[in-house]
C-alpha cells in the first residue's frame, strides 16, 4: 500500500478490496463498501487526490492500522 498521504479515490478502492471490502455499492448520496458487517462511507469522485487527513479518517472508521495500510 501506498504511504499516508494524498490518494485518489480510485487507488483508494483497489487497496481495500485487496484487504477484503466489497465495493461500492450505491447508496444514498455517496457509495459506500462493506466488509462483513462494518461499512464504509467512500467519498464521490471529484477532480483531486482525497488529502491526508480525509485517508486517515476513512482508515480510521475502517478500522485499518496505519501499518496495516502502509506493510500490504
Amino acid at each position: 500500500m501506498p504511504p499516508i498521504g494524498p490518494i485518489k479515490r480510485r487507488k483508494l478502492i483497489r487497496y481495500l478490496h485487496q484487504l477484503g471490502w466489497q465495493g461500492p455499492i450505491p447508496g444514498g448520496r455517496h457509495e459506500q463498501m462493506t466488509n462483513g458487517s462494518r461499512a464504509l462511507i467512500i467519498p464521490n469522485p471529484h477532480n483531486g487526490d482525497l488529502d491526508r487527513t480525509m485517508l486517515l479518517d476513512l482508515l480510521q472508521q475502517a478500522g485499518i492500522s496505519r501499518t496495516t495500510w502502509e506493510g500490504l
